[in-house]
């Protein structure tokens, strides 16, 4: 199973909040011992923030250091870690074309549009013993395209609008979604028609994902990406 995260989501998730509290407290302390001019508590605080901090950063290095770059073949699944299930994310099509739509609502790319098709899917067998038949409200996504030179191409909305509009792009990636549910989203970039070798990076839009260890989205961190 290919993943977004190399440490278990609930672990990181874990350590992340519980870093969180503790650097919160140790800096009301530190406010508190400066306000008393209590400086020998300043110095504690002021040092177990800077261990802590020390800590925590070793740790999510230590991480992306020992991540990978992948690439999956076409219907290879990449899978969310949604901390108690997994949502998977795979491409079924892509298409190249010169235009969209048709006249007077023609859009022309300034290179090959370039349309791909992605499957979402509740993964049934990953979800806890606990967690039931409930909607499953998945995180923001942020797609990019990177080719052979590191380049990267963004969605084009104006075309993703066009196809919305003739019922040619289906559900959102913000769509709920039960256990063993499916659906697909139609996502359209411009891209230069030389282009080699293009993989498209599907990641998390939460900042705070940045920072937790082990997610592809924090410092140094390899990448999964689908082969398009």
């Amino acid at each position: 199973m290919y993943t977004n995260v190399n440490l278990a989501a609930p672990i990181g998730a874990l350590l992340f909040l519980g870093t969180a509290f503790l650097t919160v407290c140790l800096v009301l302390l530190l406010v508190f011992s400066l306000i008393t001019k209590r400086f020998s508590l300043t110095k504690f605080s002021a040092s177990a923030i800077a261990i802590i901090a020390a800590l925590y950063l070793s740790l999510l290095l230590l991480f992306s250091w020992t991540s990978t770059d992948k690439v999956l073949a076409r219907g290879e699944e990449k899978h969310f870690c949604e901390i108690d299930c997994h949502l998977a994310y795979s491409i079924l099509d892509s298409q190249a074309t010169k235009t969209l739509g048709t006249a007077p609502n023609q859009l022309t790319a300034t290179g090959l549009f370039r349309v791909i098709k992605i499957k979402t899917r509740f993964d049934e067998k990953t979800i806890s013993t606990t967690r039931g038949d409930s909607l499953l409200y998945p995180n923001s996504r942020l797609l990019v395209v990177v080719d052979v030179q590191g380049n990267e191409y963004f969605p084009v909305p104006e075309a993703e609008r066009l196809l919305r509009g003739s019922n040619e792009a289906e559900m959102p990636f913000a769509t709920p979604l039960r256990p063993g549910e499916t659906y697909q989203t139609t996502v359209v970039f411009d891209l230069p028609p030389d282009i080699q070798n293009p993989a498209l990076l599907i990641h998390e839009g939460e900042p705070q994902t940045y920072f937790v260890i082990g997610h592809e989205n924090s410092l140094l961190h390899k990448k999964t990406k689908l082969q398009i």
